[in-house]
């Protein structure tokens, strides 16, 4: 077409207008009443929900379900923090109590984070203290009797397992500060090894990789304990089974003389194996949590499937449109104008609705203890962002 022209979607209305004052007369009747439909679906579709209620006196069922959702969702989010709330409590006075255990200096100072603080940072500024300090966690750690805290080790037969002690250094360092020259290689190599009488040695490190201060980066020293949680969120809970990695970090990567020294214990939930004394009693507890979970996911199904619907419907209206221009007014729809038909608030719904669906069968797993690692971090990530956006869509019918 040689005199097509484009056409936005504000000037959609006008030329709707004036082409009922004048065009419109010249054209078949069949046209005409086309026409008149027509604008009555692109009037009716760009309204807002407070004027298609006043239009059609029609149930609002999309209002209706985002209202049953957000009520769902939210409960499901605060039942969920309370148990996230208890395991990483747990997860964190476990760390605390491997500090004291582990950790040569530790002080129940530390704990409370200040600011300013009241401590300065736990480090090392000897070679004599860096193998003391590994000495103490390794004695600490043949010592597990004489915690309070009911550990084993990390096999089936609580065995002692020998830690692992790793040291990266620079592929080359030495530094020659009385007449300021140095070798250096920025390249960093891992060396490993097990604490033992055959391959560690208490004043040197690993026997077939020394460790060199002069180009040591940092150095770790690492182990794994298991326990079982009794109370793990409740009287009517069962118990958790976890293993704790742990690993204690020796920090040389300023190189100022000053050896970081922490410790990180990461959480790792295992399937138990029972407790044949154990009753159940939480029946109720689990079948209303299930029952939960189970209508979040039906309500955001539907809310899933009544959006994509309208974002098929609004699609169809478009390409309904742009023929309608195209035949028998020679013109096309810009793209802002084809925007127009994009309905964000509805693939915003889409997007939390997947989010909250995918959180919900995690944390159903969860419950279960069906998974055996720790997903706790992604059910918090989809239920929390998925709550946001739900509320947040909201926000189209009070705007």
């Amino acid at each position: 077409m040689e005199d097509d022209q484009l056409i936005s979607s504000e000037e959609m209305g006008l030329h709707f207008e004036s082409a009922g004052s004048s065009r419109i007369e010249a054209q078949p009747l069949d046209i005409k009443c086309y026409e008149a439909k027509l604008r009555q679906k692109l009037k009716f579709f760009f309204m807002n929900p407070i004027e298609k209620w006043n239009t059609k006196r029609k149930i609002p069922y999309k209002f209706i379900v985002q209202i049953i959702k957000i009520v769902l969702v939210t409960m499901q989010l605060c039942f969920f923090a309370h148990s996230r709330y208890n395991h990483v409590n747990y997860a964190w006075d476990n760390k605390i109590a491997f500090s004291h255990l582990f950790l040569k200096g530790w002080d129940a100072n530390r704990e409370v984070d200040l600011y300013p603080p009241g401590l300065g940072p736990l480090a090392l500024y000897t070679k004599k203290g860096f193998f003391a300090t590994i000495d103490a966690a390794i004695t600490g750690y043949h010592d597990l009797a004489a915690s309070i805290g009911s550990y084993s080790y990390a096999n089936e037969d609580n065995m002692y397992v020998n830690p692992t002690f790793c040291s990266y250094h620079y592929k080359k360092g030495e530094i020659y500060g009385f007449n300021e020259s140095y070798s250096f290689d920025s390249d960093i190599i891992r060396s490993c090894c097990e604490v033992s009488d055959a391959t560690y040695n208490h004043t040197n490190g690993c026997n077939d990789s020394p460790v060199k201060f002069p180009s040591l980066v940092k150095a770790t020293l690492g182990f794994s304990l298991k326990t079982i949680n009794l109370k793990a969120a409740g009287p009517l809970s069962p118990p958790d089974c976890y293993r704790f990695n742990i690993e204690i970090l020796f920090n040389n990567e300023g190189m100022d003389g000053q050896m970081l020294l922490s410790l990180d214990a990461e959480p790792i939930r295992l399937q138990c194996k029972g407790d044949v004394n154990y009753e159940p009693d939480n029946t109720i507890d689990y079948i209303l949590r299930f029952m939960l979970n189970l209508l979040v996911i039906l309500i955001c199904g539907i809310s899933f499937s009544l959006c994509a619907r309208a974002l098929v419907r609004a699609q169809h209206l478009k390409q309904e449109t742009i023929h309608f221009f195209r035949n028998h007014y020679r013109k096309e729809l810009s793209l802002e104008g084809r925007w127009e038909f994009w309905n964000l608030w509805y693939v915003m719904i889409l997007v939390n609705d997947v989010l909250i669906i995918i959180g919900s069968c995690v944390k159903e797993e969860i419950e279960r203890k069906q998974f055996v690692g720790d997903q706790w971090d992604t059910c918090s990530l989809c239920l929390g962002t998925g709550n946001l956006l739900v509320w947040v869509g909201v926000l189209r019918y009070l705007g």
